[in-house]
């Protein structure tokens, strides 16, 4: 397993699921670490010239104006026990971990001032596999601060901890990992807890779920119109060229590549329903709505975003509203948005395979019919899930009240954002479960039906997890097998194309 190296630039969200998922160690160069001394410096030399540099001489929020007095490391201490705040489930340990490497990548650009031997031991931490506890509610999107802190007290030796698959307390995972708990300098505590990392690390892999999801959404959408022999004119390059919607072009070139074969047929009809005739529109708004969001994520991931900043070379700490992270909300809320409308177009075209008998198929696509009740009844479960979509679908990132007696007036949402839309994911893949079910079915029940080298390997993927329908059986326990495929990285369609 090769390690990725951090030089404190050009982290991606691969990178994220690479450390979060695959357990891929993280190595540092020495430029970064002198970075992060060069910062050290510039902060300590502002402390002792007597610059009031928010959390490291004074409180924090609303106690802005309180000097410090006395130990200021205690300090450190002292606002991460007093920002423990976090309360419900405990987040999944590779999101944990994401959210562990997106602090390291925005540490590693050198804006905080943290110690570099604080920075040091966050990533052995990492590479140790020592994962704080870390609960799910507390963030309002402006900084992850109040969950962050379980990261700040792990490597202080406090909290709990999952290590080697059991929960311990953070000294004892520490002391097995061989690790020692770190002390912290002045401003140390919250350069650790004062960032977007839980979001941002989230957020990487949601991306990364959303594309996974997009490539298996465009196979299910390819089968059905095979199934249906729907009119492929829809596919044509010159029509995206006369209106180049967003990267419609790009989607239905993944279309004509799924389609491909020596002898297309014939279309059976001028024009199909729109769930079909306007997929490249659809998938192609998606599309852009990733990418806008993968924008937004590589940009945290990768950015000196610390309140206050220090900026080694101009020798400068000031303060900013970097934190504020209305441009990542944002992009989610949108993604989430572009999901609802490739979930419903989806859903619609389940429908259409299953609904009626106009497309030349047997009516519910029961190969018996009379009072067989064929796929119809899973239209209910259907119309369910996309009424969970739909809801999800709504904007979060303007509820917020003003906290810290005003001075926190403004939030963002942003890890609401996030959550929402990996929950949509996970919904509308079911969606893509039930129209690969539908289409394999409606290929197997129309006689002489021949497919296309890729569609043939989706219809055969589909195949190798569910059986073609015979007679009414649950297909409810057929859907829950074919999703774990899909959801869980043991699906095999056809290879990807260039």
């Amino acid at each position: 397993m090769s390690a990725l190296v951090l030089t404190g630039a050009g982290v991606s969200i691969d990178d994220v699921a690479a450390v979060s998922r695959n357990a891929d160690k993280v190595e540092v160069t020495p430029t970064v670490i002198e970075r992060l001394g060069k910062a050290r410096k510039v902060l300590d030399e502002a402390a002792a010239g007597g610059q009031q540099i928010y959390g490291l001489n004074t409180g924090l929020g609303a106690n802005l104006v309180t000097a410090v007095e006395g130990d200021a490391s205690a300090f450190q201490r002292q606002l991460l026990e007093g920002r423990s705040a976090g309360v419900g489930e405990a987040l999944p340990i590779p999101t944990v971990r994401a959210a562990m490497f997106a602090r390291i990548a925005m540490l590693a650009a050198g804006g905080s001032g943290l110690s570099p031997h604080i920075f040091t031991a966050l990533v052995e931490a990492l590479n140790a596999g020592v994962h704080p506890v870390i609960p799910s509610l507390g963030s309002i999107g402006d900084g992850d601060l109040v969950l962050m802190t379980a990261i700040a007290r792990m490597l202080i030796g406090e909290g709990e901890t999952d290590y080697q698959g059991r929960r311990m307390p953070a000294a004892k995972a520490l002391t097995m990992a061989r690790l020692a708990p770190v002390s912290l300098a002045p401003k140390d505590g919250l350069s650790l807890i004062n960032a977007s990392a839980v979001s941002t690390g989230a957020g990487a892999l949601t991306l990364i779920d959303a594309l996974s999801a997009l490539a298996q959404q465009q196979q299910a959408g390819a089968l059905t119109m095979e199934a249906l022999g729907a009119n492929r004119t829809i596919l044509d390059a010159r029509q995206h060229l006369a209106r180049p919607g967003a990267c419609q072009q790009v989607a239905a070139k993944a279309l004509r590549e799924l389609l491909a074969r020596d002898d297309a047929p014939a279309a059976t009809t001028i024009q199909d329903p729109l769930s079909i005739r306007c997929m490249p529109s659809v998938h192609g708004a998606l599309i852009q709505a990733i990418d806008h969001a993968r924008l937004a994520v590589e940009i945290e991931l990768n950015a000196a975003a610390d309140n206050p900043l220090v900026l080694a070379d101009d020798a400068v700490v000031m303060s900013t509203g970097n934190f504020h992270t209305v441009s990542l909300s944002l992009a989610f809320e949108t993604l989430g948005l572009a999901i609802a409308q490739c979930a419903a177009a989806c859903a619609a075209r389940f429908i259409q395979l299953t609904g009626s008998s106009r497309h030349g198929l047997p009516k519910y696509l029961s190969p018996v019919g009379g009072a067989s009740a064929g796929f119809v009844p899973l239209q209910k479960t259907v119309t369910a899930i996309l009424a969970g979509i739909r809801h999800k679908a709504n904007p979060v990132m303007l509820d917020f009240l003003p906290v810290s007696e005003g001075v926190e007036d403004l939030a963002t949402q942003a890890l609401l954002a996030v959550a929402k839309c990996a929950e949509m994911i996970a919904l509308w893949r079911r969606l893509i479960t039930f129209e690969l079910m539908a289409a394999a079915q409606a290929v197997d029940l129309r006689e002489g039906a021949t497919l296309a080298p890729a569609t043939a390997a989706i219809h055969t993927a589909v195949r190798a997890h569910v059986a073609t329908l015979k007679e009414d059986r649950p297909l409810g326990v057929d859907a829950e097998v074919l999703y774990a495929s899909l959801a869980g990285g043991t699906w095999r369609g056809p290879p990807a194309t260039g």
